[in-house]
């Protein structure tokens, strides 16, 4: 298989094979060549958003199924999350001059006192390979920097992590706080990290604990799907 790949030109394939190669070549990592296969589409007259959808968040959909089901582990997906990021570091540019559509915007960050992130980058890269604007805030985020991203960046989804016992505590500081300045109900607040539970997620007033990346996704895909709706309703 190996020598077969080596022989693969990807400007000799046609669209309708390029695109699953693709999706091949982010499943294993292979950043260079999603580089090259973005570029090619593009060159082909493919849209921004079209090269988006169905070369790079397709793919990365089976990315995360696979993670889910317990097919791909962390480090694998670290590997496919780093091959999309390159590909979007083309698009990104162009995407926004096109003002392509977007599922949604986040505003995530590991909380004060905890400078754990593997989790953290692993729920951004996933969250833009499905379609979303990711703004990172990094670690030891303290509230007047989620409340300062928050008010700056105007997301449809606040996502907060913490590794340690010690750090969970102030998920509910930061959720308090918003309530308290009646901006709770305008953010959908997703929580996650290793000693978290659903239980715990509850009692803090976070709309949802996601357990993983995948889960991540999947939640605020149906809860931006919902927001929407209600806006649309209303």
């Amino acid at each position: 298989m190996a020598e077969d790949d080596d022989d693969l030109i990807l400007s000799d394939l046609p669209d309708e094979e390029l695109v699953p190669q693709m999706h091949d070549d982010l499943y294993d990592g292979l950043k260079d060549e999603v580089v090259e296969g973005v570029e090619i589409l593009l060159e082909r007259g493919w849209t921004p958003y079209r090269v988006l959808t169905e070369a790079l968040v397709a793919g990365m959909t089976i990315v995360g199924n696979d993670f889910r089901d317990g097919i791909l582990f962390v480090p694998e997906v670290l590997l496919a999350a780093n091959a999309m990021k390159a590909g979007m570091g083309i698009l990104k540019p162009l995407l926004v001059e096109t003002g392509a559509p977007k599922l949604g915007k986040m505003v995530i960050g590991t909380v004060k006192g905890d400078i754990h992130d593997i989790g953290k980058n692993l729920v951004s890269m996933m969250m833009e390979g499905a379609g979303f604007e990711v703004v990172d805030l990094g670690i030891n985020t303290d509230v007047d920097e989620y409340l300062g991203a928050l008010e700056k960046e105007r997301p449809d989804i606040l996502g907060m992590s913490a590794l340690l016992t010690t750090t969970m505590p102030y998920m509910k500081v930061v959720i308090d706080t918003l309530t308290e300045k009646g901006l709770r109900d305008d953010y959908i607040v997703l929580v996650g990290g290793a000693p978290l539970n659903e239980e715990f997620g509850r009692a803090i007033g976070a709309d949802a604990y996601c357990r993983d990346a995948a889960v991540a996704v999947e939640t605020a895909k149906a809860f931006v799907a919902r927001k929407h709706n209600q806006a649309a309703a209303g």
